[in-house]
């Protein structure tokens, strides 16, 4: 055998196939496309000089030689899950910080419980937080790793994509009680409105809302969604906020969320902090667990 021509990858392929009984199904575990998983047999039976499956239109056959090398590749898989699981408790701790920016409202019981449990599961990690509604320079180093809505404009970003959002008009249900509430862009007259500052106009619903009043129908002004809710809470007028917010404040919604005002959310790091082994974990532990979280809210 040319041991040197064959990795630990391609056991763990080896192992899928015997478990799925094909390269299709094979892939599917894995993750990676079937001509990748075929190849990577290939690629073993080379180096081994065996005939480690019988492919045909049923799948993938272990031969007599497959199932004499199994035992000593699930010991290996076995060696690896252990040392993993061993790296992971070492509790050594990290020099450096993962620096996490999002807006305000993200920081919340959600996201402490998915650090918590990511912090258990990576005891040497730790995290500083930067909370707010404007954008934090990752490329500058102000910041590692972002929760970020919008279009992320510069293309040395690696993203992953974590939901959308939307946001619409609210109301509070005595404003609704004494005013009644706008049914649509129509019908926005007469009605008063909580806005943002000039910081803002990056939000596009609000974007959408100021295009069709006039300004004299702002009556106060915030900085951010979640210091706005108060205001429109206690009545004091309508106001644009996020969908998920509006919801856990209990506020009334206008109308759905205006067409073409969704914004992609993401979780973005600079090339630098992907590097970063810890930063890579947190990246593949977070966005299915935030996914997670959003489809039980909807």
């Amino acid at each position: 055998m040319k041991s040197e021509c064959w990795n630990w990858s391609d056991l763990r392929v080896f192992l899928a196939v015997l478990d799925a009984g094909s390269t299709l199904a094979a892939s599917k575990a894995l993750g990676m496309a079937q001509p990748t998983v075929a190849r990577r047999i290939d690629a073993l039976e080379h180096a081994t000089g065996l005939v480690l499956f019988e492919r045909d239109t049923r799948g993938a056959r272990p031969t007599a030689a497959a199932r004499e090398l199994e035992p000593e590749a699930r010991a290996v898989a076995e060696a690896v899950a252990a040392f993993e699981r061993n790296a992971g408790r070492t509790g050594v701790t990290i020099d450096r910080p993962i620096r996490l920016t999002a807006p305000k409202s993200n920081f919340s019981e959600n996201l402490a419980a998915a650090l918590a449990d990511f912090t258990d599961l990576h005891p040497g990690v730790r995290f500083e937080y930067v909370a707010s509604n404007e954008y934090v320079d990752l490329i500058a180093g102000d910041a590692d790793v972002a929760i970020r809505f919008g279009e992320i404009g510069d293309d040395r970003l690696i993203c992953r994509k974590l939901t959308i959002s939307t946001a619409s008009v609210y109301a509070s249900r005595t404003y609704a009680e004494r005013h009644g509430l706008p049914a649509g862009e129509h019908d926005l007259a007469g009605h008063r409105f909580m806005g943002y500052d000039p910081l803002r106009r990056s939000f596009p619903v609000y974007n959408w809302l100021l295009e069709r009043i006039s300004l004299d129908q702002i009556v106060g002004r915030f900085s951010d969604p979640e210091s706005i809710v108060p205001a429109v809470r206690a009545g004091l007028g309508l106001g644009v906020v996020p969908t998920t917010l509006a919801e856990e404040a209990g506020l009334v919604r206008c109308f759905p969320p205006p067409e073409g005002t969704a914004m992609a959310g993401h979780l973005v790091m600079t090339p630098e902090a992907w590097r970063r082994p810890e930063v890579k974990a947190f990246a593949k532990f977070f966005v299915p667990r935030f996914r997670s979280y959003i489809r039980k809210k909807h």
